[in-house]
């Protein structure tokens, strides 16, 4: 990386530079720039029998630069890879300062033959130079790209084309989410929108960002899941729905975690857990065929099999086989929660359960896992089993010991709903760090009724981590949220 001080006087010298440019009377920040073909296709299409040679037209940014005196080569990227360019004083005479005054970092357009050097390396010999857009700071060094990992956050635009191997994975996340809707629209499923400031935190217990709205002098929430909207559209007739938006949880930032997240939610009429399970497993199947080319993907310290059949492991047994104690003992759930360092003193039964499994559980599901049929208290959402009301119809995923999807057989008796409401609001503590709500209109649209559906919440941000081998959630999202810099 450059130095602070250093990075002044570079910016002062490139300054100059771009004012002897602007005396000559080009434009350092030009315009439109036509017929541009991407280094990646003009890779493809090269011949070298073609007679005459063939031309291309190529514009990206400037990533290394050897000047040999009457002769520059030049590795231009673009949102495709790269391409060499040779520029010579000979073809370029009238230009020629200008070119010169040309830097690492400087976006250019350039038009000319293709062929070979003696080295066998694709170049486009440059008939045609134009200046599009001078850099005046200097960019990360040339080899290495920007390796500062916060930097990287902060400056993602620099990121994105200093180190190749980010591009490609935030492309490979564009392209998996795009196979996703693809997936959905093919089965039926109409994508919504649902309101992204709610009065009512609903969906989920979690701690909410809270906005004020001055025309309407009433506070709103940023969501903290979009539930509750969506099953008001099943109400309304749409019988299959999905949408992928944003999320904002007020809570803790972690390698897992980060307060606004990109989530999909599926809800299908007439479907249970299980067909949800068939379509989750169905559908990062798809996405790994596509995208990955292996079955067998490395994560961190894991190589994780996502072969199928995907196992299926009841929640009582897994807690009961790592937790140390029997699910239904609370006493000894609380002594061995005491035991991990879970303050439970001001947590429900149901809290203090969920915990411990976080604690002893989850870092054991390495290939993939349905954890089913966890206990009725912990999901008040859920419809309960037939075969045991004590248990709840409802599944998550892990891969890689990381939550990755979450779904329930969806609860739809208005006055059990409301009864299960009126019990986890009753039971948050003043202190708890999470939020409860009860949503009267969300049991409003209930009692008009709600068909028997399945429901299905898949963590995007976590999944392409999973998927491009990526152990920190900040890595597969653009613009991840920071501490800002004093």
């Amino acid at each position: 990386m450059t130095e602070p001080q250093d990075a002044g006087k570079f910016e002062q010298l490139r300054t100059e530079k771009l004012s002897k440019i602007k005396q000559l009377g080009v434009d350092p920040y030009g315009h439109r720039f036509d017929n541009v073909e991407s280094a990646d296709a003009i890779r493809k299409k090269f011949d070298a029998a073609v007679q005459p040679p063939q031309r291309a037209i190529c514009a990206g940014r400037i990533v290394l630069l050897r000047d040999i005196g009457k002769l520059i080569f030049i590795t231009l990227r673009d949102n495709s890879g790269t391409i060499q360019l040779g520029l010579s004083k000979k073809l370029l005479e009238t230009q020629w300062e200008v070119i010169k005054l040309t830097e690492l970092g400087d976006i250019i357009g350039v038009e000319g033959q293709l062929g070979l050097t003696k080295t066998g390396e694709l170049t486009i010999w440059v008939e045609k130079y134009t200046l599009l857009t001078k850099s005046v700071l200097q960019p990360p060094e040339k080899f290495h790209g920007l390796m500062d990992t916060e930097l990287r956050y902060r400056q993602r635009y620099v990121d994105l084309w200093a180190n190749p191997e980010v591009m490609q994975r935030f492309k490979k996340r564009i392209e998996m989410i795009s196979t996703i809707r693809n997936f959905l629209s093919e089965r039926g499923f109409f994508e919504v929108e649902t309101p992204m400031m709610q009065t009512i935190a609903g969906g989920a217990a979690a701690k909410p960002f809270i906005t004020h709205h001055n025309a309407l002098d009433i506070d709103l929430y940023l969501r903290i899941a979009p539930e509750l909207f969506l099953k008001r559209l099943l109400v309304g007739g749409m019988e299959k729905v999905f949408e992928i938006n944003r999320n904002f949880r007020n809570e803790g930032i972690s390698p897992r975690h980060n307060p606004e997240f990109t989530m999909m939610e599926i809800y299908q009429a007439y479907a249970d857990y299980n067909i949800m399970m068939e379509l989750t497993e169905l559908l990062v199947a798809t996405l790994i065929e596509k995208h990955c080319g292996n079955m067998k993907i490395q994560f961190g310290d894991y190589e994780i099999d996502f072969s199928r059949p995907w196992k299926k492991t009841p929640y009582s047994q897994l807690f009961n086989q790592y937790c140390g104690c029997d699910i239904n003992d609370i006493a000894a759930v609380r002594k061995n929660a005491k035991a991990a360092g879970i303050d439970d003193a001001k947590m429900d039964d149901e809290v203090v359960i969920n915990k411990l499994f976080e604690e002893k559980v989850e870092k054991n599901l390495v290939n993939p896992t349905f954890v089913i049929d966890y206990p009725g208290k912990l999901c008040p959402l859920t419809k309960r089993s037939k075969a045991n009301p004590e248990l709840a119809e409802r599944f998550e995923l892990y891969i890689g010991t990381i939550e990755v999807a979450n779904a329930y057989t969806e609860l739809n008796d208005p006055a059990v709903q409301y009864e299960n409401f009126t019990s986890q609001v009753k039971g948050a503590g003043e202190d708890e760090d999470t939020f409860r709500s009860l949503d009267e209109d969300f049991i409003t649209a209930l009692k008009y009724g709600m068909p028997p559906a399945g429901g299905l919440g898949i963590g995007i941000d976590r999944l392409v981590m999973l998927l491009t081998g990526t152990t920190n959630i900040r890595d597969v999202i653009l613009f991840p949220l920071l501490k800002p810099e004093k």
